[in-house]
């Protein structure tokens, strides 16, 4: 054993030759640990580029000389981070050496790598560059178009609201600083809720759940109609975690977790027939973004009354049929060739438009672009949210026609994340909300007297 042990001793210390002060002293400066206090140092047994040639020198006995300092890659304007220059290199003294021809052609292709990747650079610097002056180009406009919305607009909103000016700078876009005013005005406040009217039905709230908390079970609770029960706080506790969550601000703990509960909870006791339905979550959260708290819940609850909203959340599957037929008609008109890609799968617009209009869009597009989308509707109404949607499937019509039911339902329920404004409003832009002679209205107004006559028109949305 003992001699098996020297052999070993022996074989390392001709194999490995004694290591310098300098090595030594790198190699332990490194203290080993364990759990309870330090151990003995151990032994290193990374090996630098120096050592490896040292041991190498040992074997062989031969030495290694430096390759001569070359001044031939002095002059480049452009040196590329990597081991792209290795080509030209020469090879160690113990392979041959390179061929003249060789030589050439590694000179040429390093000489193609380094073009490529300044090519790539200037390409790349020149992208940012554009960014940067879109950027600054567009934070100029916001500027000088928020300065007129308030000093000339706002002041004069009845007057102004409709012209021909104020409509085009209303589609580009409404400045974050005033948007939610525009809001609050293009949507109105018919059910003259006041700020006080909020707080009473925000103190029932509050009672209610406490109640319920108490009790455990909404069933003891006298008078609890079905609609309440929907509305209870596990439904909507459920649903505000699930709002917005890449934000981290409305979820408990979050800044606007409190505002946001205290808004939908308002909105259950106010409006009991209605309750809480899963997708309000995001309206309101966006209208908490824009509005204080008490005029996001004036702006929720009015918004939420209008007729389209009105069918969706109260679930009034005629209605809503209404709609969809009337959303085909348009569809047809405008996208012929998706229109009948879809009526060959028996794909209908209730597959994917419930959910775009369930949260405004809030939850399918960014939350930027939503906010774009959400500007025009409060300008131009219902007929906004039905031809964004035939925008969208404008947007994707190529990728939609190759594919199939499952893939396309799939698609439209999550959309690709790197949607523009820019193209999605050149989309929405070339949507004609004209039948024939008639306008979203007028269709809209025709579907219903055929449905009432009990003329059912082609729709596969009304063949049910």
């Amino acid at each position: 054993m003992k001699q098996t042990q020297i052999s070993e001793a022996s074989i390392n210390r001709n194999l490995f030759p004694k290591r310098t002060k300098e090595l030594k002293s790198v190699v332990h400066s490194a203290p080993g640990w364990k759990l309870f206090g330090k151990v003995p140092p151990r032994e290193n047994l990374q090996k630098t580029s120096r050592i490896i040639q040292q041991e190498y020198e040992a074997r062989t006995g031969r030495t290694c000389k430096p390759p001569p300092q070359s001044s031939r890659r002095k002059n480049f304007e452009f040196e590329p981070l990597s081991t792209t220059a290795l080509i030209l290199e020469d090879r160690p003294s113990n392979l041959p050496a390179k061929s003249v021809e060789e030589a050439l052609r590694h000179r040429q292709e390093y000489d193609e790598m380094v073009a490529e990747a300044k090519k790539r650079e200037i390409k790349e610097a020149h992208k940012r560059k554009k960014i940067m002056k879109e950027r600054f180009k567009q934070e100029e406009n916001i500027a000088s178009a928020m300065v007129i919305w308030i000093n000339e607009i706002l002041p004069n909103w009845e007057v102004m609201r409709s012209t021909r000016r104020v409509r085009e700078l209303w589609w580009q876009g409404l400045p974050p600083s005033v948007r939610g005013k525009v809001w609050s005005l293009a949507v109105g406040n018919e059910l003259n809720i006041t700020p006080e009217l909020y707080e009473i039905f925000l103190s029932r709230a509050k009672e209610r759940w406490k109640s319920f908390s108490e009790t455990n079970s909404e069933n003891d609770v006298e008078g609890v109609s079905v609609a309440d029960r929907e509305a209870s706080l596990e439904l909507i506790k459920l649903d505000i975690s699930r709002t917005f969550p890449s934000l981290y601000i409305f979820q408990k703990g979050g800044p606007y977790h409190d505002v946001l509960h205290s808004i939908l909870g308002a909105y259950t006791c106010y409006r009991p027939d209605v309750g809480y339905v899963q997708g309000m979550s995001f309206i309101a959260a966006v209208l908490i973004l824009n509005l204080e708290e008490a005029d996001a819940f004036i702006a929720f609850a009015n918004l939420l009354n209008k007729p389209c909203q009105l069918a969706f959340f109260r679930v009034d599957h005629s209605m809503m049929l209404r709609y969809f037929a009337t959303f085909e008609v348009f569809f047809e008109e405008n996208l012929s060739k998706l229109f009948l890609h879809f009526k060959s799968y028996s794909l209908t617009p209730d597959i994917y438009l419930i959910d775009w209009i369930f949260t405004l869009y809030s939850k399918s597009l960014p939350l930027d672009l939503a906010c774009r989308v959400w500007d025009v509707f409060c300008r131009d109404g219902e007929e906004f949210l039905f031809r964004t949607g035939l925008g969208i499937l404008r947007l994707y019509e190529d990728i939609l026609l190759q594919m199939d039911f499952i893939h396309i339902a799939q698609f439209l329920t999550k959309l690709p994340e790197d949607i523009t404004s820019e193209k999605l409003f050149t989309c929405i832009a070339a949507i004609q909300m004209q039948n024939s002679t008639k306008k979203w209205t007028q269709v809209f107004a025709s579907v219903m007297k055929d449905i009432k006559e009990g003329d059912k028109n082609n729709s596969p949305a009304l063949k049910s």
